[in-house]
């Protein structure tokens, strides 16, 4: 499958990596070029890149190159959308930008191509409006960071077609990912992954606020009782700057 992924962030850039692992050929494209070097750099020797996987034995060095052979980078919307089966917004997490860059990639893309946000919670409805082609418009939310989480929500409405739900949960599963389809709820945010993270993160701020724990201390004592690979607060910041190279 041709594959496009807007915005070469922490979220872009792994989720390319995975769907370029996984086979396909994929263009990650960004308005900004020194976010593409970064993009690069981060697929090719970041913590979760393609030579890391080389050195841990995860990834042969022939699959590894295969991998960055079928991942392409570049400035030109329009170029990277002519001709793919599937996009994947990653831009920032702002729904006036979000609703213009879908009103673009209905504009640029293919007509049966699948339109998808990696939003974290607004609603797909306002997203599918912003379209001439709701019913093939979707959210598919990934977790940072990308090659490593199984994570999969893929928010979907009545009315999208079973034929879009189909081909992403499909390429989820080829990815590696555990896909479960939700349904949009537009008056709450945060589909249902994020609804009950932040509730539980309202709470482990009140935790810090009243003087029962640090940060530090919550995020070892969830870690320690429930498992977590980091705490609430190592959370959010992984996810808005990546989990670092330690």
């Amino acid at each position: 499958m041709r594959i496009a992924v807007i915005g070469a962030g922490v979220m872009g850039s792994g989720i390319a990596q995975v769907l370029a692992q996984t086979g396909h050929d994929v263009v990650c494209t960004d308005v900004d070029a020194a976010a593409l070097d970064k993009a690069r750099a981060n697929v090719t020797t970041g913590r979760y890149g393609v030579d890391r996987a080389v050195e841990r034995g995860k990834l042969s060095r022939a699959d590894a190159d295969a991998t960055l052979a079928r991942l392409r980078f570049g400035t030109d919307l329009a170029a990277a959308v002519a001709d793919v089966a599937l996009v994947i917004e990653c831009v920032p997490e702002r729904l006036d930008l979000k609703v213009k860059v879908f009103r673009e990639l209905d504009r640029l893309a293919p007509a049966d191509c699948v339109l998808a946000s990696n939003s974290s919670g607004f609603p797909l409805a306002a997203l599918a409006a912003a379209t001439d082609r709701p019913s093939r418009v979707l959210v598919w939310h990934w977790a940072s960071p990308p090659v490593v989480m199984k994570f999969a929500e893929i928010v979907v409405l009545p009315s999208t077609d079973e034929d879009a739900i189909a081909r992403v949960r499909e390429l989820a599963a080829a990815c590696g990912k555990h896909p479960v389809v939700v349904k949009d709820q537009p008056m709450a945010w945060g589909y249902v992954a994020n609804r009950i993270y932040a509730a539980m993160l309202v709470e482990a701020g009140r935790v810090v606020a009243e003087g029962v724990a640090s940060h530090e201390e919550v995020n070892r004592l969830m870690v320690d009782c429930f498992g977590w690979p980091v705490g609430p607060f190592a959370m959010v910041k992984g996810a808005q700057t990546g989990f670092g190279d330690a």
